[in-house]
């Protein structure tokens, strides 16, 4: 259940609004633009937004998460239902961590749909990655719910009049797709909804894609992370196994990328620490995709398919493959899923290159 912040901290939040509201000029083409969940996903994508020049509106359960923002010049709401009842908001983002905290902030007691007097924004995109058939109900939640008297979609061409629309937009690319503004975001709504929604997205993002109904783009996810988790477990294992066999992990990598083995992560997010600057290998792991959320993922794929009666064996085998990084060390669920290179396979550290003989 959300806790509402109006109550947790001691500071006025109509002084936050207004400090923050003048920390940073906006443009006013998305009105307000609403963001739930500041996690290594959130944060980044919403900097993007204020770096850009718009007005946001967040919200999170972490105070530290909710200072650093506010320190960029987002506003601050007490509870998601504030937020939506926030005048001038006009899209709302969520990024979160599982289904869930999905339904407690669309549909919980303070979330987005309980807005005092309905919603001020139209518009409503889930970019978290959970199960289709959840996606499937916020959605139709949402159809339900009523906007404000005198809130008007004409800035959002095609949208239903009189209640607002949720399209799900999980997306692929990672924390550094987030940072570097490069996400591809998976979509699944009305294509209304999603044609209104690519503008923003695209300040976050490089690449939108339309994918079908609500739900859809849930569907586009599971199966991409599930190809994802399975290319990295091949990758960790042959990079292990190369190193034992006497093969330098940077050669090899080399290798792989010039070949048929080229894969994103050999050539963009390599899990052999020494073979690549600024992915997380190259820091221990740290501030990656956790192995934690990767394991879900792994979790929503099995249940997929459970649910259409599709065979999975390497799906399953990668979930327990991930788990045993989680089970080997006390911090493994928030390690970057390239940990299992290490803590599964044994893999050892690429040594640094000797300097070169410039002769004499």
């Amino acid at each position: 259940m959300l806790a509402s912040l109006r109550h947790a901290v001691p500071f006025s939040w109509a002084a936050a609004r207004r400090f923050c509201a003048a920390a940073a000029p906006a443009k006013d083409e998305f009105g307000k633009i609403g963001f739930i969940g500041l996690g290594n996903m959130g944060f980044k994508m919403a900097s993007n937004l204020i770096q850009g020049g718009h007005s946001l509106v967040v919200y999170d359960q972490s105070m530290e998460a909710l200072h650093n923002i506010g320190q960029l010049g987002a506003e601050v709401a007490a509870s998601p239902a504030d937020l939506a009842a926030t005048e001038g908001v006009q899209m709302v983002v969520t990024m979160l961590p599982s289904s869930q905290n999905v339904l407690d902030v669309y549909c919980g007691s303070q979330g987005l749909l309980k807005a005092e007097g309905g919603l001020q924004p139209s518009l409503l995109i889930d970019s978290s990655t959970i199960d289709p058939p959840t996606a499937q109900r916020v959605a139709q939640e949402a159809s339900k719910a009523s906007l404000r008297k005198g809130v008007r979609t004409a800035s959002l061409p095609g949208l239903p009049i009189g209640s607002p629309t949720m399209i799900d937009a999980p997306v692929s690319g990672g924390v550094t797709g987030a940072r570097a503004a490069t996400l591809t975001f998976m979509c699944g709504g009305e294509k209304a909804a999603v044609r209104a929604a690519e503008p923003l997205l695209k300040l976050m993002g490089k690449t939108v894609l339309y994918c079908g109904p609500p739900g859809s783009g849930q569907a586009a996810k599971v199966c991409n992370n599930l190809a994802l988790a399975i290319e990295m477990a091949g990758i960790a294992e042959a990079l292990a196994l190369g190193a034992k066999l006497g093969l330098d992990p940077r050669l090899l990598s080399s290798i792989f990328n010039t070949s048929s083995a080229r894969c994103w992560s050999s050539e963009a997010y390599n899990p052999c620490p020494g073979v690549m600057e600024g992915v997380p290998a190259s820091r221990d792991y740290k501030g990656g995709f956790g192995t934690k959320l990767m394991v879900k993922d792994l979790g929503l794929a099995v249940a997929a398919a459970e649910h259409v009666d599709a065979p999975l064996p390497m799906g399953r085998e990668a979930r327990d493959v991930y788990q045993k990084v989680m089970d080997a060390t006390a911090d493994g669920a928030t390690l970057d899923f390239g940990a299992i290179y290490r803590h599964v396979y044994g893999g050892p550290d690429a040594q640094p290159e000797a300097p070169q003989d410039k002769g004499t």
